[in-house]
């Protein structure tokens, strides 16, 4: 399977680096370049990536913005969108993950870094480390509040996926939450399906977010540490 990548900043300088790199590595193919989000949507539509490296500070349309727009449009396939920054603790980043981005990646990352965190989000698995995850949502769920998952969409779930919702918001993985629930892992990945479905989530990190932001979890006070 070849994976397509789109990748957008608006220096070129980290655009003509990335594409070269994946140009380099085996299985994957560049779907295009944009340096601004208004570009990144217009190519998307166009080109159908299988995964989008965001820049969040860009002109036109931020990041941020950008990833919104895309993930809320009709899809049979949406795009996995990985958001870039300079910083692992950046309430943008909170923000980019709450419209539905799958992970972030530091720009200062190593090049098999990268490759490897794409590889993982199209497989499906969690981009994000469960320290860091939790790091960022607990330092930023005390200003932010999702009506749009309280009341009536959280009580919807069963009391069973509530628990699922409640383990992947701690970090758990798929075989964790089994081993914890005494489940299978497909029926496991069955009920994170539904809670994404009855939430109306697009990602894995999402749901991490809405956990803390649907109160089901406590954050730890904010200790205005933040990394450079």
């Amino acid at each position: 399977m070849t994976i397509r990548v789109l990748i957008a900043d608006d220096q070129a300088l980290i655009r003509a680096g990335l594409v070269a790199l994946f140009i380099a590595a085996p299985g994957f193919e560049i779907a295009g370049e944009a340096a601004d989000g208004r570009q990144v949507i217009d190519l998307a539509a166009h080109t159908a990536p299988d995964v989008i490296l965001m820049d969040i500070r860009m002109p036109v349309l931020d990041g941020i913005a950008a990833t919104r727009e895309l993930l809320a449009a009709p899809h049979d396939d949406p795009p996995q969108v990985i958001v870039l920054t300079t910083f692992d603790l950046d309430e943008y980043v909170y923000s980019a993950l709450a419209a539905g981005a799958s992970g972030f990646l530091l720009k200062d990352a190593p090049p098999q870094r990268i490759i490897t965190a794409v590889q993982a989000i199209v497989a499906g698995d969690m981009l994000l480390s469960p320290s860091i995850t939790r790091r960022l949502i607990e330092t930023y769920a005390h200003q932010h509040r999702t009506r749009a998952i309280a009341g009536p969409r959280l009580a919807d779930l069963t009391p069973r996926e509530t628990e699922v919702l409640r383990l992947i918001g701690n970090g758990l993985t798929n075989a964790q939450i089994a081993q914890r629930l005494v489940l299978s892992e497909s029926t496991v990945k069955t009920h994170v399906k539904r809670v994404m479905g009855k939430l109306g989530l697009s990602s894995r990190a999402q749901v991490v977010v809405a956990a803390y932001e649907s109160g089901l979890i406590t954050p730890s006070p904010p200790t205005g540490h933040r990394h450079t």
